[in-house]
């Protein structure tokens, strides 16, 4: 974004978030240099794969602001899978959000998928443990890809592995992404694993670190392109990074509700209509 001083001198002042620019650049390189072919979907798609990403959750919070992301839409999906703990899709109409309808099983749940898989095994449980006891433990990991309960799933888990690390005091989280549809997928897993970070490291008296986000295949669909282009076009009226506000009384992760995440000065360029692959 270009201003004029009183002097008539042009300068450039940097308004754009660091994950508007990480993510734009990861979209004009799948949309030039992607490989193209088709998928189980039906719908082809542009793909590359092993591509990365990383945050200093310290230095800014990441959610895009060149279009507009359902910031509580994605808390209230964080919190029924690893709070709530939840497979019933019921549960998430309660909060008006239908994000996973589509794969509603005849039961109303979506099987062995995601919050099932963490309630099973007590990852939340164990890992907020091992924050507390033993920072320093190398083994500290969520796991959703659990082989034999990934058939009886509705969706083998999409984001299925994230590792934990504490240095200096700082939460880190490296996480694993096996199949990632930029345009909608990508945008709700940055900003839920961001939140995720700093409630954990609020409930475990530590302070936010690095969020390392490693996909295998970064993908956009050929129905996606003309939004795609539509937000490339936005880059140089992106805006800062907002704050995000975390109620500081909550010390007990099970106590979070989504009135107690929040984000401060959120400025966004507007939704872009987008469909979902199924």
């Amino acid at each position: 974004m270009q201003q004029e001083c009183p002097m008539g001198t042009v300068y450039k002042e940097v308004f754009m978030s660091k994950y508007d620019e990480q993510y734009l650049d990861l979209v004009e390189k799948i949309l030039t240099k992607g490989y193209y072919d088709q998928n189980r979907t039906g719908i082809a798609t542009y793909k590359l794969p092993h591509q990365i990403l990383q945050f200093d959750l310290e230095d800014e919070f990441p959610i895009l602001t060149t279009k507009f992301v359902a910031f509580k839409a994605a808390v209230k999906e964080l919190l029924w899978i690893f709070q709530k703990q939840s497979n019933k899709i019921s549960d998430l109409h309660e909060q008006n959000v239908h994000i996973w309808d589509e794969w509603e099983m005849e039961d109303g749940t979506i099987g062995t998928s995601y919050g099932w898989i963490v309630k099973e095994f007590k990852q939340v449980d164990k890992l907020i443990n091992q924050l507390k006891t033993n920072p320093q433990d190398r083994r500290m990991v969520i796991n959703l890809w659990q082989i034999p309960y990934l058939d009886t799933g509705a969706l083998y888990p999409c984001v299925f592995n994230s590792c934990w690390d504490v240095t200096d005091g700082r939460l880190n989280c490296m996480l694993t992404i096996r199949s990632n549809d930029i345009p909608l997928g990508h945008p709700f897993n940055v900003t839920q694993y961001a939140v995720f970070v700093h409630l954990l490291a609020q409930v475990t008296n530590l302070k936010p670190g690095m969020l390392t986000v490693c996909i295998s295949n970064a993908h956009i669909y050929e129905n996606q392109i003309e939004g795609m282009k539509e937000q490339l076009s936005r880059r140089d009226k992106a805006y800062p990074a907002p704050k995000l506000w975390i109620n500081p009384e909550i010390k007990d992760f099970y106590d979070f509700k989504p009135e107690d995440i929040e984000l401060i000065d959120y400025k966004h360029l507007g939704k872009i209509k987008m469909d979902v692959a199924v």
